[in-house]
């Protein structure tokens, strides 16, 4: 039901190609995840995400869960149902809420307790609850419950991070009840490169079925994430997916991905199309500006989006100057669609021996407009 195949590259340290199967289809690896927090890609439609490439999206645990309910998206007939999407879904289970919401929770070994944002009930989460509450909502892959440390963090908070979240991972397998979904670990430590090695070995002995990489898109910044990964990803199983959690700036995704890392989730995209901010392959470009009040021209030559194939800039820029709906979502959509070009790009890249010399051409025109 779950396999996963490398198809080109190296298979234990550098880039590799590969195909995760699940039972909603298959993804080929290097794989972006768009984010859909709240069982919705923001603005835009399942058929669009399809068009501009998609083939995996992700869902928040915790949102669903205080709204509206997981019990109510499992009646609705589940994730893929309440979303019209047919293809993979994966869940995070809530332990990046317990970074992001750290003024509104309590940790403890039995799990984490929140105020909820929208009524300041209290929500409950433990790794049983956790597994209970992805079950109900149907995703392909799910997620442990685990402790994501702030940057800059203390050692014994980290150290306490790496227990709780090993702890959380053996109760999660116990709990997991649902042969139809897989379970992956999460390896945190911060950037202490000996918690991460003891969290990497520890979740490795668990034999999970993928594992994922969390804790380096909270501050640490693109050289810490290098060395989290340099010491990580060589102690994963080659023979497994490597998931790096939050990541998509995308000098981060081509140091990833020449380290082993196969798929990636973030919120860029969307959260930057809606501010006018769209990515392109010479460089971010910002929309609202006066530069492009009278061009004509598409946000970027040569690609195939719907924004790109029929709006000009001139036309994004004043749907955004009127507070129009379309502006943020024809960016959206194109950054989509940058992201699922630029990993096609990095696919071929592997499949042609070619990735660090297209990876380094990517890179220097990145520099020049930063």
């Amino acid at each position: 039901m779950f396999t996963w195949q490398t198809l080109a590259g190296d298979a234990d340290r550098g880039p590799r190609c590969g195909r995760l199967t699940t039972p909603h289809g298959a993804v080929e690896t290097p794989a972006f995840i768009p984010v859909g927090t709240r069982a919705t890609v923001k603005g835009v439609l399942p058929e669009t995400l399809r068009a501009v490439g998609a083939q995996m999206v992700l869902v928040n645990t915790y949102h669903l869960m205080l709204r509206p309910g997981e019990q109510v998206v499992r009646d609705l007939g589940g994730l893929h149902a309440v979303m019209a999407w047919d293809g993979p879904i994966l869940t995070d289970s809530g332990g990046y809420q317990v970074f992001s919401l750290a003024d509104r929770r309590r940790v403890t070994d039995d799990g984490v307790t929140f105020r909820s944002h929208i009524d300041g009930a209290e929500l409950s989460l433990t790794p049983e609850t956790a597994v209970a509450a992805q079950n109900a909502l149907g995703a392909d892959i799910i997620m442990v419950l685990d402790v994501c440390p702030p940057y800059p963090c203390p050692r014994p908070e980290v150290e306490e991070a790496v227990r709780l979240t090993l702890a959380w991972a053996r109760r999660c397998q116990s709990a997991q009840g649902r042969r139809d979904q897989a379970l992956w670990g999460i390896v945190q430590g911060g950037v202490e490169m000996d918690l991460r090695e003891r969290c990497a070995r520890d979740l490795v002995a668990m034999d999970f079925p993928g594992y994922a990489v969390g804790g380096v898109s909270v501050g640490e910044g693109h050289a810490h994430l290098c060395r989290v990964l340099d010491v990580t990803a060589p102690l994963l199983p080659a023979a497994k997916p490597r998931y790096l959690m939050g990541v998509g700036e995308p000098r981060d995704v081509v140091a990833a991905v020449a380290r082993g890392i196969d798929l990636f989730d973030c919120v860029l995209p969307t959260r930057n199309g809606r501010n006018a901010s769209a990515f392109t392959f010479e460089g971010p470009i910002r929309l609202r500006n006066e530069r492009f009040r009278t061009d004509a021209g598409p946000i970027e030559t040569g690609c195939d989006c719907p924004a790109c194939r029929a709006f000009s800039r001139g036309a994004i820029r004043h749907f955004f100057q009127a507070g129009e709906m379309m502006g943020p979502i024809l960016v959206s959509i194109h950054n989509l669609r940058f992201f699922t070009r630029l990993f096609g790009r990095l696919r071929e890249a592997i499949q042609a021996g070619q990735f660090h010399e297209h990876a380094q051409a990517l890179l220097d025109r990145y520099a020049q407009t930063d």
